[in-house]
Formats: structure tokens, C-alpha cells, sequence
């Protein structure tokens, strides 16, 4: 568990029978800035973001209070045509997660507006409960045209119901609290199912997995294929010297694996130095972290690796 509220006041936890407890998923085409959205919400990085389309993979939850309720909100991986086993794992897990939630928000690219993904979200949704649904235009800083935005929302209210519509910039802020507290109103009534201080539910070792990837996508992003993955092979706390952290990188040939190290090492060095320093804020403790790179062809056809990212793996 991550227990590090951003928050400048630490919420304390209300009386049992005034508590409000529900999930939120956060769902929409690849891009659409769902992750950007969570962090903003949550109020600090709980999913990596990334130049790179289909960064998020499983089902990350961010958790954030609002007076007497506790929001669990669900980051899903992007909806897109899938073509690989990989694709198929998280497109089912984005439709598992937002179908279990109590609150769903299709989050929209305002910029890229309806097109015919879209149009294809847009009806499957309609197959899906009663739950309370909500649509969020996101980048609406950068749509000058407020006409073609009215026409935008109108379109997509004409092809499915929503209970509310909220106008967002996920990045710089704006219309943020209006949604956190749209979804803090309604989660349904019920105890708290985290501590007050957690902001998420993802295992430490599997966060500092992610937080490599997203250095790697970030530095790499045009260089490297989508099928690269980061494992947390070892988590050793060593009392007051901080914590010993072994970390895998498994590409799927060998010209992937020179990318990666770059020349004389330099590219992996560089990488795993931004990403220590993160990784040792977050938990408050010094960092000892060594990376490895390893080639295993078909890696994202193993199920074992399915289970390390948090995925059931999809049969043929």
C-alpha cells in the first residue's frame, strides 16, 4: 500500500455511520489522459504517464477523501482495437473495470473529438447497467472553437445518457474539483474500505516497476516497440541504509537490448538514476536500485509475466 496523502491536512476518518465509500473508473480512448486525470485527483503520481499510447496496462487504483467520502478511482488502460494477447488482456480489463465500478466517467479527447472508436465505446456502453454514468471532455484549454465543443458534447449526449457532463483540463487543472466532487457526492453510502492516509491500492515494488517504464517510455518512446515490460525482482530493506531494489527489463530481441543499455551504458544509467530518485521520494527512504536487461522473445505470450503486470492472461 502506497500511505503517503499529498494532502497538506491528513483527513481523519468520520464516524462510521456519516461514511461514504465507492469506485469511480476512469475509461476512454488510448491518449484521452486518464492517467493524467487520476494523479491530478488523487493529488500525486499513483500511474505513470507517457508520450507513448497504451502506457497503462491493469487496472490502477488512486484513492482520494472528500469530507466524509472516500473515492477509489479506477484508471484503466486505453480502449483500442486489440490485435495482440497482450491487447486483449487490457481492453477486458478496462471493460471489467469500469463495468464494476459505481460511478463511471468516459473521459473524451476533445481535441480528437467523435470518430468511429469512439462511436464503437459509445455503443457498447449503452449495453452496460444503471450505474450512475458521467462524460468529461478533457484538453478543452485547446479547443478555441467553444461552438464545435457545444456540438461535440451534443453528439455525444444525442448517442447515449449521461447524468452529468464536466468540462476538464486534466493537466493544468481546471474543472478537476468539480468532477472530484460530483464523484465524492455520489459514491454510495457505506465504511471506508482503506485508511485515511493510502492513496493507492498497487503494491510499492509493482509502483517502482512502473516508474522505470515510464522513464524508459520517456526516453525511448520512438526507439522501442510497445512490448517491453519491467519487473521488481527483489525488495530487501536494509534497516537505516534505505532499500535494495532489483529490477528486471525484459525486451524481445537482442537489437531492443543495445537500445536499452545505449552505448558504454549510458542510456540505462541515466534511467534507472531518474528513477531512483523518484522512487526514494516516494517511500522516504534511500534508494539502492540495480537494473538488468534481459531478452526473452515472446515474454508477452508468457503467463507469468500476465501476472507480474496484474493481468489475467487471455486464451487463444
Amino acid at each position: 500500500m502506497i500511505d503517503q496523502q499529498p494532502s497538506d491536512a491528513h483527513p481523519e476518518t468520520p464516524r462510521m455511520e456519516d461514511q461514504r465509500c465507492g469506485f469511480a473508473a476512469i475509461f476512454g480512448l488510448t491518449n484521452a489522459g486518464k492517467s493524467t486525470l487520476v494523479n491530478r485527483m488523487v493529488g500525486t503520481k499513483v500511474t505513470i504517464v507517457s508520450r507513448k499510447v497504451q502506457t497503462t496496462r491493469a487496472n490502477i487504483r488512486g484513492i482520494y477523501i472528500a469530507g466524509p467520502a472516500q473515492v477509489i478511482l479506477v484508471d484503466t488502460p486505453g480502449l483500442f482495437a486489440p490485435k495482440r494477447r497482450l491487447d486483449r488482456a487490457m481492453v477486458d480489463a478496462a471493460w471489467s473495470g469500469s463495468g464494476d465500478a459505481d460511478i463511471t466517467v468516459l473521459l473524451v479527447d476533445a481535441v480528437r473529438g467523435l470518430d468511429e472508436e469512439l462511436e464503437g465505446v459509445l455503443e457498447r456502453l449503452g449495453a452496460s447497467g444503471g450505474r450512475r454514468r458521467l462524460l468529461a471532455l478533457n484538453k478543452v484549454d485547446l479547443v478555441e472553437d467553444k461552438g464545435a465543443l457545444l456540438a461535440l458534447t451534443t453528439a455525444l449526449t444525442e448517442r447515449q445518457t449521461f447524468d452529468e457532463v464536466h468540462y476538464l483540463s486534466a493537466l493544468d487543472g481546471g474543472g478537476v474539483a468539480e468532477l472530484s466532487a460530483d464523484l465524492a457526492a455520489h459514491v454510495p453510502p457505506g465504511p471506508w474500505l482503506y485508511p485515511a492516509d493510502d492513496i493507492s491500492d498497487l503494491p510499492m515494488r509493482q509502483l517502482a516497476a512502473e516508474v522505470l517504464r515510464e522513464k524508459i517510455y520517456d526516453r525511448l518512446h520512438q526507439e522501442l516497440p510497445y512490448a517491453i515490460t519491467v519487473e521488481t525482482t527483489e525488495w530487501r530493506d536494509m534497516g537505516k541504509k534505505g532499500v535494495r531494489i532489483e529490477q528486471t527489463i525484459y525486451v524481445e530481441r537482442d537489437g531492443q537490448k543495445g537500445i536499452v543499455l545505449g552505448q558504454r551504458g549510458q542510456t540505462i544509467k541515466a534511467m534507472s538514476s531518474e528513477a531512483r530518485a523518484e522512487i526514494s521520494a516516494m517511500i522516504e527512504r534511500p534508494v539502492h536500485l540495480f537494473t538488468f536487461v534481459k531478452v526473452r522473445g515472446n515474454w508477452s505470450d508468457d503467463p507469468e509475466r500476465f501476472r507480474e503486470m496484474g493481468l489475467p492472461f487471455p486464451k487463444d
